[in-house]
């Protein structure tokens, strides 16, 4: 065996073994494509083939990833020659058999460069993907080219406009690699393969030469069947529809000229708006776990949860417990709830068997970590309980005061409260220090955010279990201040007041749910309330009615609308209507009624709106209690408001979130649709002085998202 210099900054390595050259990709912790590892890795190829003593070529990762994509510490400079294109072509090019040894991730532009070899293969662990469309961007280095050819167009189609990861059974079924080896070592599976190559006089196999695309007319369909999907669910996304023409092109024009014509779409998505609203997004679901208590403090042991309720809530936060892999208590104040409490959680495995995405033995195995008790004496050796009862802060105080009678000293002591007064619920137990809010969204299984609403005792130590939690349930927490809602239902309540005053001055609910669907989210606030359940709104709005401002103004529709007892899908009616339990509601003329009756009783001219008036005032709405929220340290940064929104209100995702929008917009534009609607109403349209100190020193939001703590 024999070794050559190392390419620039040791990324790459290469290595004689007999008569096959293994070059190894070594970039930690991931081994990402940098400018070194593209001209390290071009290198190497091109020395192996001009190297007669060489007869094979090998690629493989260090440690535990092949190549997980590009090096996102290079996102947002200047590109440095060689272009992974080129480098996957020189690689497809060589003379000399090139195989790729997979093992764990092989993402993006790493899944580019496997596809650019002749032969793969991949390790049990392996996992493949072109997921590029979740950054705004599409594969950009032959990925939508070479893998039709390899998998057909329907399959790759499916890989690049999902975005997600196949294992290697599956990619061998797709016939995205070779064969699937056994063991922990590319480098030993890869050497035997590219050996076992050599013995039986394989040679050179390009993928620009697969048959994928044989079938030209089952090509043609998939294609235009993923343009009509794609047209439908993409919401005016940019990238989807490029990677369909570029399949397009893949099966209408030459090798060569399909791949320019990808490059040229590449670079076109990295142009696009939406892609620095996604790249914002990425970076900030990973900045907001960085909190100051996690610096200063390690979690506290967390091996086993109790759940107070077994509704909806509790049950969901149950399965995401369970699926967590920990042992679950529930607590229910009679036999009956249990059972139903149980029910509840079965009835979301139940649903995956039936689906075929889990087994009654995993089942099985899952339920029996799961234990019902109508006894609070069964959460004793709990390390964390999260109380899911009704919305009521004095059933709470009563919950509370049994958690501190029976849990062992040190548990962490959590309430899954939406709006409530986390510092009030603390002071009813004798450890306010080990209090802390968990704040699910419903359903608590399926979205991911998680707001951990940090009172003003908790111990930072508890603060650092809550974000520990977090991560081992797969949830995007963020760091919440405590006051009335928090950051999403404080934010949600100002700009939902926005669209009841619009609905109020001339636009219909189906206007203004139209507007934001327009917008990119995938429901308006008024389907949401029918979703949720208008009960809900209901009653937070009597709870808050003491309390209110009474020179506030006050839009009474969805009031008249609860006192009919509609309060939406789960009565078949409330702001739509849902005929025979129908998931997609209709307009009702009789909503419209009195909306029109609301506005001649308070002497109201309705006028017209067009969906940018409507947006501008939601956003705007939106943005400046983000603003407040910001300014009051109930969000730490201003990007913490952008995942709430992002992973719990469906705010579109290439928008970046709603602080993000408004610098892409403008601080300065936002600020005078303020001012100008304030001439309206200067009470709810004040503008926040965060705003107006960023606007005045010729800042943005972003300038305020550095690292805290």
């Amino acid at each position: 065996m024999t070794e050559s210099a190392a390419a620039p900054a040791a990324v790459i390595r290469s290595a004689r073994h007999g008569e096959v050259l293994c070059i190894t990709i070594d970039n930690p912790p991931v081994n990402a494509i940098s400018s070194a590892v593209r001209r390290g890795l071009k290198e190497a190829v091109e020395a192996a083939d001009a190297d007669a003593g060489v007869k094979a070529i090998l690629i493989a990762g260090e440690g535990a990833n092949f190549v997980a994509g590009a090096d996102i510490r290079e996102f947002g400079q200047a590109p440095q020659p060689p272009s992974l294109p080129e480098v996957c072509n020189r690689i497809e090019d060589c003379a000399k058999p090139v195989v790729a040894a997979i093992r764990g991730a092989a993402l993006g532009g790493g899944l580019e460069i496997a596809l650019a070899a002749h032969w793969r293969v991949a390790l049990a662990d392996a996992r493949l993907g072109l997921p590029e469309v979740q950054l705004g961007l599409m594969p950009g280095a032959g990925g939508t080219v070479r893998a039709p050819r390899l998998a057909g167009a329907q399959a790759a189609l499916d890989l690049m406009l999902s975005g997600r990861h196949v294992k290697a059974k599956e990619a061998l079924s797709l016939g995205l690699v070779d064969r699937i080896a056994d063991g922990e070592d590319a480098q030993a599976a890869g050497l035997a393969y590219a050996n076992e190559l050599l013995a039986q006089g394989a040679g050179v196999r390009r993928t620009r030469d697969a048959q994928g695309l044989a079938d030209r007319a089952a090509a043609q369909a998939a294609i235009d069947a993923a343009k009509a999907d794609t047209a439908k669910k993409s919401r005016g996304l940019f990238s989807p529809m490029k990677i369909v023409e570029a399949v397009q092109n893949t099966l209408d024009k030459p090798f060569e000229e399909a791949v320019k014509l990808e490059r040229e779409a590449f670079l076109a998505c990295i142009d696009s708006p939406q892609r620095a609203g996604l790249i914002h997004a990425f970076f900030a679901e990973r900045e907001v776990a960085k909190v100051p208590e996690a610096k200063a403090a390690q979690p506290r042991a967390l091996n086993s949860v109790g759940i107070v309720g077994g509704g909806t809530m509790g049950a969901g936060i149950a399965v995401s417990a369970l699926d967590a892999g920990l042992p679950v208590v529930m607590v229910e104040r009679d036999q009956p709830s249990i059972e139903r409490g149980r029910a509840n959680v079965e009835k979301v495995y139940d649903g995956l068997i039936k689906k075929g995405r889990m087994t009654p033995e995993a089942k099985a195995a899952v339920m029996a970590r799961y234990t019902g008790a109508t006894d609070y004496a069964a959460l004793a050796d709990v390390d964390l309980v999260i109380e899911a009862v009704f919305e009521d802060i004095e059933v709470k105080k009563a919950v509370f005061k049994e958690l501190d009678r029976v849990c062992k000293a040190g548990a962490v002591l959590a309430t899954n409260t939406s709006y409530l007064d986390i510092d009030a619920i603390a002071a009813s137990t004798s450890r306010p220090q080990d209090v802390i809010g968990l704040h699910f969204f419903s359903p608590a299984n399926i979205m991911k955010l998680l707001e951990i609403v940090v009172p003003a005792k908790v111990s930072a130590d508890v603060v650092s279990t809550a974000f520990a939690l977090a991560k081992k349930m797969k949830k995007v927490p963020v760091r919440a201040g405590v006051c009335d809602g928090f950051i999403g239902n404080r934010i949600l309540a100002v700009y939902k007041q926005a669209a009841d005053y619009i609905m109020e001055d001339g636009a219909s609910p189906y206007e203004i749910d139209e507007a934001v669907r327009g917008f990119g989210y995938p429901m308006g606030p008024f389907q949401v309330t029918d979703l949720a359940g208008g009960d809900i709104g209901w009653a937070t709005r009597k709870r808050r009615a003491a309390t209110r401002d009474p020179k506030a103004r006050y839009v009474e529709v969805a009031d008249r609308v609860c006192e009919r007892g509609w309060f939406g899908q789960k009565t078949g009616r409330g702001f739509y209507l849902y005929p025979e339990g129908a998931r997609i509601g209709q307009p009702d003329p009789e909503v419209l009624a009195i909306v029109d009756a609301e506005r001649q009783k308070k002497g109201i001219t309705p006028r017209q709106f067009t969906a940018e008036e409507i947006m501008r005032r939601y956003m705007a709405a939106m943005v400046n209690e983000g603003a407040k929220v910001v300014e009051e340290g109930i969000a730490l940064r201003p990007l913490d408001v952008d995942v709430t929104f992002l992973y719990g209100y469906g705010f579109p995702r290439h928008r970046g979130g709603p602080m993000k929008y408004a610098d892409t917009v403008g601080l300065p534009k936002i600020l005078e649709d303020i001012r100008a609607f304030a001439k309206e109403d200067p009470l709810f349209w004040k503008p926040a002085p965060l705003l107006e100190k960023l606007v005045a020193e010729g800042r943005d939001f972003s300038s305020l998202n550095q690292p805290k703590g």
